[in-house]
């Protein structure tokens, strides 16, 4: 599977998250956060789209990708262990950590692998 298949998708759940959480609440911390965060892994998403449609790998997205999974994980993870609250510090943080996971299983086995070539 190709992070960019996870990356868009979880960007866009982000960014929504951060729209109900500022509809809801008037939260500027969650817009901000949330369509912040989101917008840069759409990004980066892209990006490593476009080099998969060039046979390449986009080290840089990938780094991206891990760097905000990976601290949306600490930072959700710390609120949901003061607040003990499940929504939405709880799943975002238990989402962010099984992305950290799949991106550092991608950096590991050297990024996104291309099909063979049917003969």
């Amino acid at each position: 599977m190709h992070d960019f298949c996870f990356t868009i998708p979880y960007g866009l759940i982000l960014v929504a998250g951060g729209v109900i959480g500022y509809l809801k609440r008037g939260s500027t911390a969650s817009l901000a956060g949330g369509v912040g965060t989101g917008l840069t892994l759409i990004l980066a998403g892209y990006l490593s789209l476009k080099a998969f449609e060039k046979k390449k790998n986009s080290y840089f997205a990938l780094v991206l990708e891990t760097v905000a999974a990976a601290a949306l994980t600490w930072i959700m993870g710390q609120r949901y262990y003061q607040t003990s609250k499940i929504m939405p510090a709880g799943v975002v943080s238990g989402i962010s950590a099984l992305m950290t996971g799949f991106y550092l299983y991608k950096i590991a086995t050297g990024g996104n692998h291309y099909p063979a070539k049917a003969e």
